[in-house]
C-alpha cells in the first residue's frame, strides 16, 4: 500500500528513525565532461529532519518495495530523476537499528549511474539539487548518516585497456561493484596500456563485446 511505510521506528536507546519498513536512498553517479563521477546530492530544506544537511534523494520504504524500488520512487518524487534512465549498480545496509518491540530498522543505500549529469526538479523537500565532484562531497556539510557511510560508498578509479572497435566502450564510463559493497568508477583506457590484476577483474564483469 503506497504511504504505509510513513512512521517513525524507536530504537531502544530513543532515537527515533524514519520508515516504519526501513528507508532507501539513492546514489546516482553521472560523468562530467572530463568523465570523472559526479554524484547528485539533495540539500535538505530547513524545515526537515536534518535540514540544511547535504544527502541523499531517499525516503521511507512501503511494504511492497524493494530497496531498488523504493529509492528509485524517492528519486523520481524528490528529483524528478526518470527511472528509465538509471540503472542500478548495486545495494549497501549502511544502517542497521534494533527498536522497541523487536523492530528492525535499516537504511539501504542503493547505488545507480545516468548515463548524463540529468536535470533535475527539486520538491519541497530540497532546498536544492546539485552534482556534485565525488572528490568534493566530504568539502560539504553532509547529513551525519551519509557522512557515516561515505567512506564505503565513495568508489576508487580504475581503468580497463580496451580495442577501439570494443563495444565495452560504449558502457564507460560506469560504476563497477568489484565485490560485494565495493565500488569502483571504471574508464576506458588504450588499448596498448599493460592491463592489472584489477583491470583484469573488471574486465570480466563488464558486458561481453560483439
Amino acid at each position: 500500500m503506497r504511504g504505509d511505510g510513513d512512521g517513525w521506528v524507536v530504537s531502544d536507546t530513543g532515537m527515533h528513525y524514519w520508515g516504519r519498513h526501513g528507508a532507501a536512498g539513492l546514489l546516482l553517479r553521472a560523468p562530467r565532461p572530463d568523465g570523472t563521477p559526479a554524484v547528485l546530492l539533495q540539500h535538505r530544506a530547513p524545515w526537515s529532519h536534518q535540514g540544511g544537511t547535504w544527502g541523499l534523494p531517499g525516503g521511507a520504504r512501503d511494504s511492497h518495495e524493494t530497496a531498488e524500488q523504493a529509492a528509485v520512487r524517492e528519486a523520481h518524487e524528490e528529483a524528478g530523476l526518470p527511472s528509465e534512465q538509471l540503472t542500478v549498480r548495486g545495494t549497501v545496509i549502511t544502517a542497521e537499528v534494533f527498536g522497541i518491540g523487536g523492530a528492525h530498522w535499516t537504511y539501504t543505500t542503493v547505488v545507480a549511474d545516468a548515463g548524463e549529469l540529468l536535470q533535475t526538479v527539486p520538491n519541497r523537500e530540497s532546498a536544492e539539487l546539485r552534482w556534485v565532484a565525488e572528490e568534493e562531497v566530504a568539502e560539504l556539510p553532509l547529513h551525519p548518516g551519509f557522512a557515516a557511510s561515505w567512506h564505503r560508498l565513495r568508489t576508487a578509479p580504475a581503468t580497463v585497456p580496451l580495442e577501439v572497435a570494443d563495444e565495452r566502450r560504449r558502457h564507460l564510463p560506469r560504476t563497477v561493484e568489484i565485490e560485494a559493497g565495493v565500488f569502483v568508477w571504471c574508464t576506458a583506457g588504450r588499448p596498448d596500456q599493460a592491463p592489472s590484476q584489477l583491470s583484469c577483474r573488471i574486465s570480466s564483469l563488464l558486458p561481453a563485446p560483439n
